[in-house]
């Protein structure tokens, strides 16, 4: 979470988002069977949402261990996105993700990398299989809380996926940049 909050307080400094109202964070870290999607309101400070989150197929199966920014991987993507609008498409209703991580999820949008529901995500897929099932690198969430959850985060929030890589860890502008420009001025 202090890498999350990091990152957005680096977006807002550099200029690339504006005074985000939520925080979305995913630990790809945690099996697909927990809840590793949790919601902020950056405003008040209150947790929004606890909830499963799918990965993509090639990503590993319950346990998430493999990512890629490149198109038909079939792999979710780490980083920090920037949430736009809702839209209703070929997994209904839909949330667009805008990928600020240079490398590792800048191409999201050509991807159609996006926050939907899904029938694949719920506890009782989890408790039959081991897993959830699995998107083609979408953030996919259980259907009777994707638009609630959605709604909440279109227009002006971030989302913020996490796994311990390390080439992503050391490359990522928004947990490195703002780190050395902060050491340096001390």
């Amino acid at each position: 979470f202090e890498l999350a909050l990091g990152a957005a307080a680096c977006a807002v400094k550099s200029g690339d988002i504006i005074d985000p109202s939520t925080l979305a964070v995913i630990d790809y870290s945690r099996p697909s069977t927990a809840r590793r999607l949790w919601v902020f309101d950056l405003h008040t400070r209150a947790l929004l949402y606890e909830e499963l989150v799918a990965h993509g197929k090639n990503s590993g199966d319950n346990m998430a261990t493999r990512f890629s920014n490149e198109l038909d991987s079939h792999q979710s993507s780490l980083g920090l996105y920037l949430t736009e609008d809702s839209y209703v498409g070929k997994n209904g209703y839909s949330l667009r993700l805008r990928g600020l991580d240079e490398g590792f999820n800048d191409r999201a949008y050509e991807r159609a990398i996006v926050m939907h529901g899904a029938p694949y995500v719920n506890d009782d897929i989890a408790r039959t299989t081991g897993r959830l099932g699995r998107s083609w690198g979408c953030p996919a969430l259980r259907e009777g809380v994707a638009r609630a959850v959605i709604d909440r985060m279109k227009g002006t929030g971030l989302l913020f996926a996490y796994y311990p890589d390390s080439a992503w860890l050391k490359s990522s502008k928004y947990l490195n940049d703002c780190q050395t420009s902060a050491n340096s001025t001390n």
